[in-house]
């Protein structure tokens, strides 16, 4: 009976306080229902556990019942993640295709099915399905820049017949390997000048935006970006608080004050102690007896997945690191503080930082600075280092 679901991507049991972005997109949808030309992508970024997944998903669950072509997938990085994220683009080209048939776009579809069939293979896809076809003279070149826009002008062409409009969702789009990333960049700005509904919706770490401003000057003009972070007192408290009215329980105001204070307003905090708070208590009232056991219960929690995951794949130099920046807190430091509280020197720490922003631990929020890519890391190394 329990509600609450925390979990990665996971739907919470009450997704509030992201109606504006839920509302932009659907936006999106109807005009490209409209075959209103001129909109941009969507770019959701943020620390880990704010819900950029959930609502990446929320987009693509409305894009397809609205028939869409739907390729939907989450980048990975390195030189390994390189071929694993083009081996699912190539198999979600399928499955994208696959899911039309029988819709009244899938007529349309033709011409961009062979053009599926074409750059499946050369993006290492095994076998064709029935769905596609291969057939010379389109998306063959073996050129990935030239494939991939006459793809996506097939495609998109022909969602435009039907009215509806051709999204690539991608998860952890800051791992996208640069080519790929300047690729798509390119073809959304092409998509924009020539009226195409195609559209890349990304979500990914803070440090998202930069890299796309990087990898194209105008990046930043082909994107509504949306900063997704903390929910506010009233979204916070009505997250915690319906699921559990809808089971016919409730909370007194100081055990929602401890349960809230707790989860600081981060989504998959809130899912983490409304489990643990339910779960500890007997009756259909929790008090602030239960809150505060379902603290300490969540925060183990917490411990055991959320932050142990992370400190595991660190080295003994790479946890020295991260425990110079725990004692500065979980926003934004200095590598030159950092530096000066090791006894080292920026450039000898240069390697160690750069290999926790590889692993996901950490990211460079700007030039000279490093930060904890989830909320509250800070407090769960300074705790390893109590016991």
């Amino acid at each position: 009976m329990n509600p609450f679901s925390p979990g990665s991507g996971v739907k919470p049991p009450a997704l509030v306080g992201r109606q504006g972005e839920i509302d932009a997109f659907d936006l999106l949808v109807a005009r490209a229902k409209s075959n209103t030309v001129g909109d941009r992508g969507m770019v959701l970024s943020g620390l880990r556990g704010v819900g950029k997944t959930v609502l990446l998903n929320v987009f693509a669950d409305q894009a397809r019942r609205n028939d869409w072509f739907v390729i939907q997938l989450e980048a990975q990085p390195g030189a390994a993640g390189r071929g694993v994220t083009r081996a699912k683009l190539a198999r979600e080209l399928e499955v994208g295709a696959r899911q039309l048939r029988g819709k009244p776009v899938w007529a349309y579809l033709k011409r961009a099915r062979a053009s599926i069939g074409n750059i499946s293979a050369s993006l290492g896809a095994t076998g064709a399905s029935v769905s596609v076809t291969t057939k010379d003279g389109r998306a063959d070149s073996g050129n990935l820049d030239i494939d991939m826009e006459e793809l996506v002008e097939d495609i998109a062409l022909a969602m435009k017949k039907g009215r509806a409009g051709f999204g690539i969702f991608i998860d952890e789009m800051q791992d996208l390997d640069d080519e790929l990333l300047t690729i798509l960049l390119s073809i959304q700005h092409l998509a924009g000048q020539r009226g195409w509904p195609f559209y890349v919706i990304g979500a990914g770490l803070p440090n998202l935006p930069g890299k796309i401003s990087e990898a194209r000057t105008y990046g930043e003009r082909l994107f509504l970006y949306r900063t997704i972070g903390q929910l506010n007192g009233a979204s916070a408290s009505e997250a915690l608080k319906l699921p559990m009215t809808r089971l016919g329980a409730d909370t007194t105001d100081e055990a929602l004050n401890i349960l809230l204070g707790a989860a600081d307003g981060y989504p998959f905090f809130l899912q983490i102690y409304g489990q643990a708070a339910w779960d500890v208590t007997p009756g259909k009232v929790i008090g602030s007896d239960d809150a505060q056991l379902a603290v300490r219960y969540g925060t183990e929690d917490l411990d055991r997945g959320f932050y142990e995951a992370r400190w595991q794949r660190a080295t003994p130099a790479e946890r020295r690191y991260l425990h110079a920046m725990a004692q500065l807190g979980d926003s934004a430091s200095s590598t030159g503080e950092i530096a000066a509280m090791m006894g080292k020197s920026t450039n000898k720490l240069a390697v160690i930082r750069s290999r926790l922003i590889t692993k996901g631990v950490a990211y460079a929020p700007e030039y000279g600075s490093i930060q904890f890519t989830v909320p509250g890391m800070s407090g769960y190394i300074l705790r390893q280092n109590q016991e």
